[in-house]
């Protein structure tokens, strides 16, 4: 099957991550943190060297930052969850997924939607500032769009942040191994990553570096240390980090970021958006296809496209590709906003994304299968 539902997670793990995982399982089945003897330590050893390894590669202060959590969608709820109360206010962006925008909605917490133009960064960067109130506490945003690959201006926005004085918190989850992204230079408090993804690991693991410590924390345990003390530790990573961490997939991460730091992030991001240029130009002149968003300029997108079929629901061409040996996914994508924005509320929208081991024939095949199957040309 020709897989080109890599927003969702990469299809394809490089042989290094299968490897490392397998490895890991055999070497290091030992509970890192707990215990004493030899095993446990070693696998201590291989946790910390990914918390340096992380720190290192996404531009943060240390390996002490780095928290592994069950998935992107945790480590988002412990920054919101951790650091907002009522009487706070947050700002989040048009295009944000449900993992941001139903935790505000259980905390009760204000928040505003600041609307990203798709052509022009200066109008949200306008209408973000807009959003700022005396009691602003976060800004928490998307590094790009999951449904139209659309980069949101994370440099700008951080200064804004740090000229105003307000916590910044980013999902990265279609970013993270991506297109390059440094902490302290863009000025980011909280990083929550999806490396599933564009890290190539294992699912079942995220990671939330954090920069700044949480006020409160939404699960409490044993951490390995202080045990005698009844009160959750004040110090990361044990403060967000209770239970045993998942360490096959912690090992996958490491070599996951092998492999990204390898080819090169330059390299596999302009690769995969060829990719989806390519797609585009084939599809943008196709009367029966509707695309949402301006051709996919290096810089401003991802390497994601979502489109619909004239008179075909999009879950609808997601199976009748299916069926042809295309997987790509079509719906809501988890993201009403997005969706809302561009119009495609209720049915959605089929999306490709693609990562480095897809090539141009696979991308011919798909145009040609849905020339011949769904659009019958």
């Amino acid at each position: 099957m020709i897989y080109f539902d890599n927003a969702a997670t990469t299809g394809v793990k490089p042989s290094g991550v299968v490897n490392a995982v397998k490895y890991a399982l055999e070497n290091h089945s030992a509970n890192p943190g707990r215990s004493g003897h030899t095993l446990s330590l070693n696998t201590a050893e291989m946790v910390y060297k990914a918390r340096e390894k992380l720190s290192r590669f996404f531009g943060s202060d240390g390996p002490q930052t780095v928290v592994f959590t069950q998935n992107c969608t945790h480590s988002i709820n412990c920054v919101l969850k951790g650091l907002l109360k009522k009487g706070d206010h947050c700002i989040i962006s048009s295009l944000e997924h449900n993992a941001v925008v139903r935790p505000l909605i259980k905390m009760g917490v204000s928040y505003s939607v600041a609307e990203v133009s798709l052509t022009d960064d200066n109008k949200t960067l306008q209408s973000l500032e807009e959003k700022i109130k005396p009691n602003t506490r976060l800004i928490f945003c998307m590094g790009a769009s999951n449904v139209l690959g659309k980069i949101l201006p994370i440099s700008k926005i951080g200064s804004i942040c740090r000229e105003r004085g307000i916590f910044f918190g980013v999902d990265a989850a279609q970013t993270a191994g991506v297109i390059p992204i440094n902490m302290q230079k863009q000025n980011i408090d909280f990083l929550c990553i999806a490396p599933h993804k564009g890290i190539y690991a294992p699912m079942g693991v995220g990671v939330l570096i954090a920069r700044k410590n949480l006020p409160n924390t939404i699960i409490e345990g044993g951490t390995g240390t202080n045990s005698l003390e009844l009160l959750q530790p004040d110090t990361l990573p044990e403060r967000l980090e209770s239970g045993t961490v998942n360490v096959p997939a912690i090992a996958g991460i490491s070599a996951g970021l092998d492999f990204v730091e390898s080819v090169g992030i330059a390299k596999l991001y302009n690769g995969e958006l060829g990719l989806i240029e390519r797609l585009y130009k084939k599809l943008e002149n196709k009367p029966k296809i509707t695309l949402y968003t301006p051709y996919p300029k290096a810089g401003q997108f991802v390497p994601v496209l979502s489109f619909n079929v004239q008179g075909i629901p999009s879950f609808k061409v997601g199976e009748l590709l299916s069926v042809n040996g295309i997987a790509v996914r079509g719906g809501l994508h988890c993201s009403p906003f997005a969706h809302t924005k561009i119009g495609t509320v209720p049915e959605g929208a089929v999306r490709v994304s693609v990562a480095s081991f897809n090539t141009t024939r696979e991308i011919d095949t798909f145009v040609k299968i849905l020339n011949t199957k769904l659009l019958k040309i």
